[in-house]
């Protein structure tokens, strides 16, 4: 309830009890088939506990957050803290800190070394400054103060060193808030090695039980679809043997997960197979392109024995498209933070395709464009986001939008 309650969208609220509840259904139908308990139960009282259940638990848990947000107000309850950096990083943790009345926190104020000139405050806004660095010790004791924040950066370390000496007089808590945010953080977190505090700058977020998570759905979903979809890949598989000479699979080269090589399966669509050094993108009447493989390409179905890499282990089905070799280096050198989408596995599709940049990237801003939405996936990633992304991917397949 802790974590429902920071939530400041109801939307996301609701979002995420039914993905909770559509998971927990998929595993009781899963055990309710495989045990043949489900013929020993009114289908309409299951159904009826299924469409029921996801509204009572939402009522209950806006029922619980009216009731302590009055239980805060009635008592009174509060506790005062003040922040010492005017800086983003502060109003930031201001900001948060009023919009949430849970913390029961209520902010008093700023300490900064700075002049109220050279922070250019005016007006009422000037109130909020309650002095140096050297009144914050007294201010605290003054006024029962239990909580402190210090945003400062890291170059102001004797600073926040004095002020610490200063504060040993107290019985405040003192926070200090790492401005991380001046680097280019990828699912960032904080940790520790045997008692030493870490703080992660670059990581990928498929570790653990989440990672295991994922590879579950993605083992589960792919054998389903290699089992229901069989006929067609054998009806594929054969279209593509009488349309041209050649082999039905066509494997290529790519970067999988921290930008180790792996071969990536596709029907070949085209009369060639390039795997070296330059590889031209497919484009529009591509001459390379087979009858045949166009209708593949179009319709995207050259990417389903791509199902065979996630059971492989070497893909996901969500994730960021894998690109040629070839086209690694180049783009590498001229997009910075490009291999940062190799801290996740590849996926048959992803983020950016669902959001129109499907195919070919003809210009560097469009490649530029598709690594930000690859990044943005790796720092939002869920289990619900790529449920989201799987059924985007239906209706852009239906469109062939910019598949060729």
């Amino acid at each position: 309830l802790d974590h429902c309650w920071r939530r400041s969208s109801f939307i996301l609220h609701i979002r995420d009890i039914l993905v909770g509840w559509l998971v927990i259904i998929g595993i009781v139908l899963f055990f309710a088939y495989a045990t043949e308990l489900f013929s020993h139960y009114d289908r309409r009282i299951i159904l009826t506990w299924f469409a029921i259940t996801p509204v009572v638990i939402f009522v209950s848990h806006l029922t619980a957050r009216y009731l302590l947000y009055r239980f805060y107000l009635q008592r009174g309850i509060s506790r005062s803290c003040v922040i010492v950096g005017w800086s983003d990083l502060g109003f930031k943790l201001a900001q948060r800190l009023h919009s949430n009345p849970f913390t029961g926190i209520k902010v008093r104020g700023f300490f900064d070394d700075r002049a109220a000139q050279r922070l250019h405050l005016e007006g009422p806004e000037s109130t909020k400054l309650l002095g140096k660095l050297e009144d914050a010790a007294s201010y605290v004791r003054n006024n029962h103060i239990e909580f402190i924040y210090i945003t400062l950066p890291m170059v102001s370390q004797p600073r926040i060193m004095a002020l610490l000496e200063e504060l040993r007089d107290t019985t405040v808590s003192v926070y200090f808030v790492p401005d991380i945010f001046v680097f280019d953080l990828l699912h960032a977190s904080f940790g520790q090695i045997e008692g030493i505090p870490i703080i992660s700058v670059r990581d990928t977020p498929m570790l653990g039980l989440s990672g295991f998570n994922k590879r579950v759905m993605d083992v589960g979903l792919s054998l389903a679809f290699l089992i229901i979809l069989s006929p067609l890949l054998l009806l594929l598989a054969l279209g593509v043997k009488l349309s041209s000479p050649g082999a039905i699979l066509f494997r290529q080269r790519r970067y999988g997960l921290n930008g180790d090589e792996i071969l990536v399966y596709k029907f070949r669509s085209m009369m060639v197979c390039e795997d070296g050094s330059h590889v031209p993108q497919a484009q529009k009447n591509d001459p390379r392109t087979t009858p045949f493989g166009a209708f593949l390409r179009r319709t995207s179905l050259d990417e389903l024995p791509q199902f065979l890499n996630v059971v492989e282990g070497t893909m996901s089905i969500v994730g960021p498209r894998p690109h040629a070799i070839a086209h690694n280096e180049t783009y590498r050198k001229l997009i910075p933070g490009y291999m940062m989408r190799h801290k996740v596995k590849p996926g048959i599709t992803g983020w950016a395709q669902v959001n129109g940049l499907r195919g070919e990237t003809e210009t560097l801003d469009k490649m530029r464009c598709r690594i930000e939405y690859d990044i943005d996936y790796i720092r939002n990633w869920s289990l619900h986001l790529d449920i989201i992304i799987m059924l985007r991917t239906l209706l852009v397949v239906v469109r062939h939008k910019n598949a060729y």
